[in-house]
């Protein structure tokens, strides 16, 4: 039996206290490729409001004997449409890998999550691509951070490293995977000052990367993606 996570418990008389349980719960992951032949593996980490099923359609031309493609959802499932009224059957749903609320929980979760799909998807050593777009990219970057998969490359397109992230751990978890940084020409979540603030953490951490840049938006540009498949052949 799982033991309760400590809360808080520095309060005093008439004041709400916080508290924490971990529960088992049933996640969803996605696969495209056949386990038993694959020996490169692609974790492939969904953005904000996407499910794992509709976002593997994008890596579907890559999919073949040799390679298996593999999308985690997120834990957080949600209505994503705006319209008022009550939802049904035809309301879009969204996933989020977590919010600022209990941040560090929510990381601690996805983090144990993906690790747990690795473990069930990695039966023998293989060449390992961990791939975040825009949200995801952030959980990539934990989870290759924090977690125990063994990547051979790192992949954030349309998004960043967190902000946050403990660099001096970052850049040993790094030293190990080639970082590969993608970027859409015209998209609109990757503004200059992030850009910037990006590139100076990593130079400052003695991390090296190199960038993709591909003409377009906040999308997996096919013929970005094709590149990185022809980079990862031997």
């Amino acid at each position: 039996m799982r033991q309760p996570v400590p809360g808080t418990t520095d309060v005093t008389a008439g004041e709400a206290a916080e508290h924490h349980l971990e529960v088992s719960r049933t996640a969803r992951y996605w696969t495209l490729g056949d386990a038993s032949e694959a020996e490169d593996v692609w974790f492939v980490l969904h953005g904000y409001k996407q499910l794992a099923r509709r976002f593997l359609r994008r890596f579907e031309a890559i999919a073949d004997r040799g390679r298996l493609i593999v999308a985690p959802e997120a834990l957080s499932r949600f209505y994503a449409d705006a319209e008022p009224g009550r939802h049904g059957p035809s309301s879009v749903v969204g996933a989020s890998w977590m919010t600022r609320e209990d941040r560090l929980n929510e990381i601690r979760d996805y983090v144990a999550y993906l690790e747990l799909v690795a473990e069930t998807v990695l039966e023998s050593p293989r060449s390992v691509t961990v791939l975040g777009f825009s949200q995801g990219a952030a959980a990539a970057a934990r989870w290759v951070t924090y977690g125990r998969v063994r990547a051979d490359r790192l992949v954030l397109w349309a998004g960043f490293m967190p902000h946050d992230l403990e660099l001096e751990r970052a850049a040993e978890a790094f030293s190990r995977v080639e970082l590969v940084l993608v970027r859409g020409s015209e998209d609109p979540a990757l503004t200059a000052e992030l850009a910037e603030n990006e590139r100076t953490a990593l130079d400052g951490a003695g991390v090296g990367y190199r960038t993709v840049t591909y003409q377009g938006g906040h999308e997996i540009d096919r013929e970005a993606l094709g590149t990185l498949v022809k980079a990862s052949e031997p």
